[in-house]
């Protein structure tokens, strides 16, 4: 008897009704951006758009308002809030290896096969604009990342209670990163001005998502209004001395180690496998190799380039660096950020 094979068409059918949606809203959000001020931005054919008391590009606020209304977070879901180039990578790496080390070993764990940005999707990128990608299709996945301010996050962040963790780091050396990763994108915006009128915009808050200084406090208040449900992490701490904050993360996160586990040597063996020179000397990192799950202005390998802490001591002039400390004493002042960690 001959066997009928039939195709299940479901899930293409229900990409494509997603992404036709998608598109719709995207021209709502369109309409409505162009509306908004603008001003220069670091490359001369981007500029940026002022929302909320913040600077964006146009894509970045088309997946934040898409978002907003749609991004639904559940109270066991985990968003790692960062600005660019502060630690964003490395937190995705240990949030992951932490929370799913009992279902790996050390030699099949996904860390060593795919950048940690396939493991933990953007709700304003991934979500917004590649739905397809499959950890998003796995219903199981707790762990999202944003680089949005905390003022523009979707509602349901919130109203779920779900936790969050965000890393701080010195601004001088988030500007160097910052700089030096968007030299490496692919891109028809034009070059990157100079180093000398970045900065100059970067200490002004004209950058993307910017103003940094803003980005932070707002998390630091949160922070401080809620410490059961934001988790405040300093990057030059966490680098000087993994080990101890690496079990504080995981204690925050609800897998704490174990006694035995201490014992084993698995909290070691977790902040060596997502150390910056293991990750970046992975196949995956290395080279012009790309994302699998869609295409990204960045290689693998733009994630990572030092991940040092006082590079900015190569590229800064002593006034440079003076004026980026005042402007974050100013910011700061009163509110215990610059202690945190210290």
């Amino acid at each position: 008897m001959a066997t009928e094979t039939v195709t299940d068409t479901t899930v293409p059918k229900r990409e494509e009704t997603q992404s036709t949606e998608f598109e719709k809203n995207r021209k709502r959000y369109q309409d409505l951006i162009i509306t908004f001020p603008h001003a220069k931005g670091w490359m001369p054919r981007e500029p940026l758009f002022g929302y909320g008391g913040y600077w964006c590009a146009q894509p970045f606020l088309e997946g934040s308002f898409y978002a907003q209304e749609f991004f639904q977070a559940r109270p066991g879901d985990f968003l790692i809030c960062t600005y660019p180039k502060t630690g964003t990578t490395w937190l995705k790496a240990l949030a992951f290896t932490i929370t799913n080390r009992s279902r790996f070993d050390d030699f099949t764990n996904p860390v060593l096969k795919l950048n940690p940005h396939e493991l933990v999707p953007f709700i304003e990128y991934e979500f917004s604009f590649f739905p397809q990608v499959d950890v998003l299709k796995d219903k199981g996945n707790t762990l999202f990342s944003t680089h949005m301010p905390y003022e523009l996050l979707p509602d349901s962040v919130a109203k779920s209670g779900c936790k969050m963790l965000y890393i701080w780091r010195d601004p001088k050396d988030t500007f160097i990163s910052l700089w030096h990763f968007l030299q490496k994108r692919r891109s028809e915006k034009g070059p990157l001005n100079s180093l000398e009128e970045c900065f100059d915009m970067f200490c002004q808050g004209f950058s993307v998502n910017g103003p940094y200084l803003d980005h932070a406090l707002a998390y630091w208040k949160a922070h401080q209004e809620n410490p059961n449900q934001i988790l405040f992490l300093n990057y030059e701490t966490l680098s000087a001395d993994p080990l101890p904050y690496v079990k504080i993360l995981a204690e925050f996160m609800g897998y704490g180690f174990t006694v035995e586990e201490e014992k084993n040597g698995v909290v070691e063996k977790v902040v060596n496998l997502c150390s910056f020179e293991t990750m970046k000397n992975l196949e995956a990192n290395k080279g012009d190799k790309e994302r699998e799950d869609h295409p990204s202005p960045y290689t693998n390998s733009a994630f990572f380039r030092k991940g040092k802490t006082g590079d900015w001591e190569n590229y800064l002039t002593p006034d440079m660096a003076a004026r980026m400390d005042e402007l974050a004493q100013e910011k700061f002042k009163g509110t215990g950020l610059l202690e945190n960690g210290k």
